[in-house]
């Protein structure tokens, strides 16, 4: 008899808790809602823009932006900012710090959760112990992508005039630094670049390249998404440990676990159906933080230009990329068309034609 009593109020208490468990769901929810209504009730990409990522349109008001009358509206990038802020804090988001984490911790690969991988001794050693962008406020930032749309566009010399550069991927610079630029303050590498630019590190020659390459980084935050997907695992290690054998002066930083929902949940708040945010509209979702007036250069998510002509998906390599292949993970052309909306109200400026030598 006091066993069936136990089991009752056993299963009272359980009923109980799946009921308060379902209500504050519920109330997450509601709370989630408010706060993408509150956090821009009117959409970044309107009504009457194609929202699906459809073969691209080449007509003039499609893929050619009017940068002669551009004029930077402070109002609404503030509001952006402030909106951001209530899905994360790019300042902590950046990066997980140490003491948040210890060697032999399990971590679940964001896009593969039933994949785990420990925190080694090495990348334990390359944790920073405060946010790397801590503090940082700048007037103008460059985000430069790394589409072929910059060859022979000569905008190095403005690109560098910026007070914080950003680039992606760990791109070269040197052979291309009248169309580039050189400065760079932070600079991402997916661990494929490991494999795909330095042939996995498999030679001293490669190893050598990798760590010039490092070297002319001279103190910038190198921003590692270490875990996001499994496979990249040995390639974080190999680089790492160069970094640490070497003692490169570099500022390594590894996004927190929830940074790129958290992104990806903002722009979905605003009607723009991504998949998985680009490296480039990560970079500027986070920027917005730190930066008060943003300009992305090689950011052309196309096969040619406004006049026709062929354009390499990067500008120093020869890799092809079917933008609107449905097996993608991005959105690239939508992505494109959302950074050209928010181009001509002012909140950043999009340069996809040459520079003015003279600047």
């Amino acid at each position: 008899m006091q066993l069936e009593l136990r089991t009752l109020m056993f299963g009272i208490v359980t009923v109980l808790v799946l009921f308060l468990i379902i209500a504050d769901i519920a109330e997450v929810e509601k709370e989630i809602a408010n706060v993408a209504v509150k956090a821009n009730p009117k959409p970044l990409v309107s009504e009457g823009e194609d929202k699906s990522p459809a073969s691209p349109s080449y007509s003039n008001n499609t893929t050619k932006l009017s940068t002669d009358n551009w004029t930077f509206n402070r109002t609404l990038s503030n509001l952006i900012r402030k909106n951001i802020l209530r899905f994360f804090d790019p300042e902590r988001d950046i990066s997980i710090l140490k003491g948040t984490l210890k060697p032999g911790d399990v971590i679940h690969y964001i896009f593969d959760r039933q994949s785990t991988t420990n925190i080694s001794e090495n990348l334990y050693q390359l944790l920073p112990t405060v946010s790397p962008m801590k503090n940082q406020h700048h007037r103008r930032c460059g985000i430069i992508g790394n589409s072929g749309i910059l060859l022979n566009s000569s905008c190095g010399p403005e690109i560098d005039s910026y007070d914080f550069v950003i680039r992606c991927n760990l791109a070269p610079v040197e052979e291309y630094a009248g169309d580039v630029g050189r400065r760079t303050n932070l600079v991402t590498m997916n661990p494929s670049v490991v494999q795909r630019a330095f042939q996995d590190l498999a030679s001293e020659e490669w190893r050598e390249r990798f760590l010039q390459r490092l070297r002319g980084l001279s103190g910038s935050v190198l921003w590692i998404p270490a875990f996001m997907a499994k496979g990249g695992e040995e390639r974080v290690e190999w680089a790492i440990r160069l970094i640490l054998l070497h003692t490169v002066d570099v500022h390594t930083a590894f996004p927190s676990l929830r940074l790129l929902h958290a992104v990806r949940g903002y722009w979905l708040t605003n009607n723009v159906q991504i998949k998985r945010p680009t490296t480039g509209l990560l970079m500027y979702t986070m920027a917005t933080r730190f930066c008060e007036e943003i300009h992305l250069y090689g950011f052309w998510p196309f096969p040619q230009d406004s006049q026709g002509k062929s354009v390499k998906y990067h500008y120093y390599d020869t890799l092809t990329y079917e933008y609107t292949s449905h097996a993608s993970p991005h959105t690239m052309p939508l992505e494109f068309r959302t950074l050209s909306s928010l181009h001509r109200q002012g909140a950043l400026r999009l340069h996809t034609g040459s520079c003015d030598v003279g600047t």
